[in-house]
C-alpha cells in the first residue's frame, strides 16, 4: 500500500474554477520509499520495547479517560437526582443502588428537614431546590478506583457546588460520600 502525497498542480493543468483566483489545486502524487531497508528480527528486538511501553501507556491513559467520562456522567445524574429528592420531585428510592447506606441516610435526612422548612412560613422556602439544573461536573483519580467529582448546580434561587467521592467495588461506581452545599 502506498501514500500519496498533495503537491500543487501545474497552472497547466489547472481548469478555471468560479471564485477567487488565488485558489491553487492539489495533485496526487504517489509517496516515494525513502526508509531504509529493514532491519534484521535482530536488529529490532530493542526498538520495540519502548514501543510497547508507549503503547502499553497509552492505552491506560485512554483507560483513564473512559473512566473520567464515565465517572462524569454518573456523577451527572446522581447529583441531579439527589438535588430532585430535596425538591421531593423524586422518591429516595431511585438512588439506593447508586449511594451507600450512610449517603442515603443522611440524603433522606435532609430531604425531610427541607420538607419541614418549605412547610413554614418563609415565602422563598418553598422555591428551595426548584427546577434543578446541573451546570458542570469535574472529576479526579485520587486512588486507583476511587475518584473524587465536584459539580455545580443551579436552582430558582441561588448555585450549589456539590461534592461526589466514588468508589469501584465488583465492577460498579458507588457513591460513598455526598456533600451538597
Amino acid at each position: 500500500m502506498s501514500a500519496l502525497h498533495l503537491v500543487p498542480a501545474s497552472p497547466a493543468a489547472e481548469r478555471p474554477v468560479a471564485g477567487p483566483s488565488s485558489v491553487r489545486r492539489l495533485a496526487a502524487v504517489p509517496a516515494t520509499d525513502t526508509s531504509s531497508p529493514r532491519p534484521r528480527q535482530a536488529d529490532a528486538e530493542p526498538a520495540s520495547r519502548p514501543a510497547l511501553q508507549a503503547t502499553a501507556d497509552a492505552r491506560r491513559v485512554l483507560q483513564i479517560a473512559g473512566e473520567n467520562r464515565e465517572v462524569c456522567a454518573i456523577t451527572r445524574g446522581t447529583v441531579q437526582a439527589a438535588v430532585e429528592v430535596l425538591a421531593g420531585t423524586r422518591p429516595i428510592q431511585q438512588l439506593s443502588r447508586r449511594l451507600d447506606q450512610r449517603c442515603l441516610a443522611s440524603l433522606q435526612h435532609r430531604a425531610a428537614l427541607t420538607r419541614r422548612l418549605a412547610a413554614g412560613s418563609s415565602p422563598t422556602a418553598g422555591r428551595l431546590h426548584r427546577n434543578p439544573a446541573v451546570r458542570s461536573v469535574r472529576a479526579c483519580e485520587v486512588a486507583d478506583g476511587i475518584y473524587e467529582a465536584s459539580a455545580v448546580v443551579v436552582d430558582e434561587l441561588r448555585v450549589r457546588a456539590v461534592a461526589v467521592r466514588l468508589e469501584r467495588s465488583n465492577q460498579v461506581w458507588r457513591i460513598t460520600a455526598l456533600e451538597i452545599g
